[in-house]
Parts: structure tokens; C-alpha cells; sequence
């Protein structure tokens, strides 16, 4: 299966809800939540930091450390920390890194690191896949994610891993129910799923000739959307945008036409606001697809394909399998375009500049 182009991007999308009830059973056997508990404070301001979909995870994590712990956390992507500190960071609030890497060798995430163990002599969370990185070796504590480490170019399972690990984290210090008991649930709905919507998703790209790719999504899903957008343009070298949902309407829906591709993640909380601009955008002429928990009969109507997860975990919990329709996407847009998703033009697993000295 792995000499096919693009098997192991394709076998990593859809092992992981495999890959789920893998990870938590290491992170239970090694304590690592409790353990980083007694290390790390909830009292400072947790900025989490990471590139690319690393920075989508941090977008997610710090979504959900808000809505849990009803403390302020912020997102930040470790270039902005290097190149413009003076606006990303605060002059005097004491700050808690989570400094976010697939491999752990990703250069800004570390020079991130570095600078803020100065600035601020907080100790660092490493969240990472990878075993004996240096982002590993930096940190006071570690979120270790062995079995999500992708052998792919693109981040899939650890993307999802990752989201689902730090959100149960947060729900461990906010004495939220346990995401941990939750897993296995999820995971085997999840897999569920993916008997069906891989045929459904190739079936789809094959019917249609997208120009452009559009990915909306709000509060949570914003990262989602974001994700998905990353997806398509790594994996199938397809031009793609992200925004928050109600932002297409001021502006860029001047591009709806039938050969761009609007998805549109549906939140539960904003669900009928998001969908009065889904049926805007479809009757403006506009393919959509529409990933959602559960849908009504108005958002069916205006679905070119719609994908209804039906999940029973909480809303917090459900962003780790929204974003698979997006991977999926991306995977057989590649495919229909001749691109390796495995190994995809001008990209690598590990990104390393050199900034500054």
C-alpha cells in the first residue's frame, strides 16, 4: 500500500481514531497530565505558540483553555514573538509558554522558546511527537505524543492528536469531566464514520473543477477552517483562503462563483447565524460543503455535500473530526491533480530557518 503516491498520507488520515485511543493510554500509563499539573501553573497567562498547523493547534488550544478555565490565553505564531515582540507580548503579565512542534526541531517554535525562558523565566510546556527532540530536552514539562507522529509531510493525526491532548489538559485543570474516559467514544464514532466519507469526498472532488477553496468557520472552528485551507494548499498545491464565517459577507464574497468550493464549519453556538450565510453564499452560485454535528433541513437545501459528524462528545471536543473532512479533501484533490501528498513540492517534514543571529 505505501508505494501507491500518497498511501501514507492516506493510511495516517484515516488511523486516527486509532491513533486517539493510542496516545491517551500512553498518557495515562506515563500520568503526563497530572504530572504536568504539578509543574505548570494555571495562575499565569498560557500563550501558545507554534507554525503552521502547529499554530492552528495553538488557535484551537487556546479557544478551549478560555472556554474551560475562563482564564485569558492567547494564540501566537512563534515568528511574530521573534519579529515583533513589542506587539505580541505583554509588557508586564506573567506568561506560561506551550510551545507547539510535530518533530520538535522546528527552528522559530525553538528560538520562540529561548526567548521567552529570558524575558519572562517561565518554564516551557513542550507539546511535540517526537522523542528526544529539543524541544523535549527545553522544556520543564512535556505532552509527548509518540503514535501521532506522522511519517507524511503534511501534520494529519498529529493535528488531531495534539488538539484532543492539550483539550483535555485544559479540562483537567478547569475540573471539567475527563476527556480521557471520552476517547474511546469518540474514536469509535469517528471511525465509524470514515467507512463511508472517504468514497463520498472522492466521489464529490471527481464531480467538480474547483478554481479556488474557501474554508469558513468561528470560534472554535476557525481553527478548523484554517486547518482544512493548510490541507488543500500542501497537499494538492490548490490555492485556498480561511476566514471567520460571517466575515465572507463583507467582501470577499464578490469571488462566489459554482467553481469555487465554500466549506463551511457549523458550530452549535452560532449555528443559525452561520447558516443564513451559508444560504447567501449558495444562492450567489457558490459549490458548499458542509461539515456539521447535526444539521437542519434549510442548511440539506443549500449543501452540495453535506457531512453530519452526529457525535455525542461536547462541543469543545468535536473540532479533532471536523477538520478529517478537510484532510480528506486535500488528499484526493492531490490525487486527481498528480500530486504526491506524501511528499508534496518545496515542502518538508522539519522547517528550519535561520533568524537573525
Amino acid at each position: 500500500m505505501t508505494s501507491l503516491p500518497s498511501a501514507q498520507t492516506f493510511a495516517e488520515i484515516l488511523g486516527q481514531p486509532r491513533c486517539w485511543v493510542e496516545c491517551f493510554a500512553a498518557l495515562r500509563r506515563q500520568g503526563a497530565l497530572a504530572a504536568i499539573r504539578r509543574r505548570i501553573s494555571a495562575e499565569r497567562e498560557w500563550l501558545f505558540v507554534g507554525c503552521g498547523s502547529s499554530y492552528n493547534i495553538a488557535q484551537l488550544a487556546a479557544a478551549t483553555w478560555s472556554l474551560l478555565s475562563g482564564r485569558p490565553a492567547r494564540a501566537v505564531a512563534a515568528s511574530e514573538i521573534l519579529l515583533c515582540p513589542e506587539l505580541m507580548l505583554p509588557r508586564s503579565a506573567a506568561i506560561q509558554p506551550v510551545l507547539i512542534s510535530r518533530s520538535g526541531w522546528t527552528s522559530e517554535v525553538l528560538r520562540a522558546g529561548e526567548f521567552l525562558e529570558k524575558q519572562y523565566g517561565a518554564p516551557a510546556l513542550g507539546v511535540v511527537c517526537e522523542e528526544g527532540s529539543p524541544l523535549e530536552k527545553m522544556s520543564a514539562a512535556t505532552l509527548l505524543l509518540t503514535a501521532a507522529n506522522d511519517q507524511s509531510t503534511a501534520v494529519t493525526r498529529a493535528f488531531t492528536s495534539t488538539v484532543l491532548a492539550l483539550q483535555a489538559l485544559a479540562a483537567s485543570y478547569s475540573g471539567a469531566a475527563p476527556v480521557e474516559e471520552m476517547i474511546p467514544g469518540l474514536a469509535a464514532q469517528v471511525d465509524l464514520h470514515l467507512r463511508t466519507l472517504p468514497a463520498q469526498i472522492e466521489e464529490f472532488v471527481r464531480a467538480h473543477d474547483f478554481e479556488e477553496h474557501v474554508f469558513l468557520g468561528q470560534g472554535l472552528y476557525y481553527g478548523v477552517a484554517q486547518e482544512a485551507m493548510l490541507k488543500v494548499m500542501e497537499m494538492s498545491c490548490s490555492y485556498a483562503q480561511a476566514l471567520h464565517t460571517l466575515e465572507f459577507r463583507h467582501g470577499p464574497k464578490a469571488i462566489t462563483r459554482s467553481r469555487v468550493l465554500v466549506t463551511f464549519f457549523l458550530s452549535e453556538s452560532g449555528y443559525e447565524a452561520e447558516r443564513a450565510v451559508l444560504e447567501e453564499i449558495k444562492e450567489l452560485g457558490a459549490t458548499t460543503l458542509v461539515v456539521t454535528n447535526r444539521a437542519d433541513d434549510a442548511a440539506r437545501r443549500a449543501a452540495d455535500l453535506l457531512v453530519e459528524l452526529r457525535l455525542d462528545a461536547p462541543d469543545f471536543l468535536r473540532p479533532a473530526a471536523a477538520v478529517i473532512p478537510g484532510q480528506l479533501l486535500g488528499y484526493y484533490l492531490s490525487l486527481k491533480k498528480g500530486v504526491n501528498a506524501d511528499q508534496p513540492p518545496h515542502l518538508s517534514r522539519v522547517v528550519s530557518l535561520t533568524i537573525g543571529s
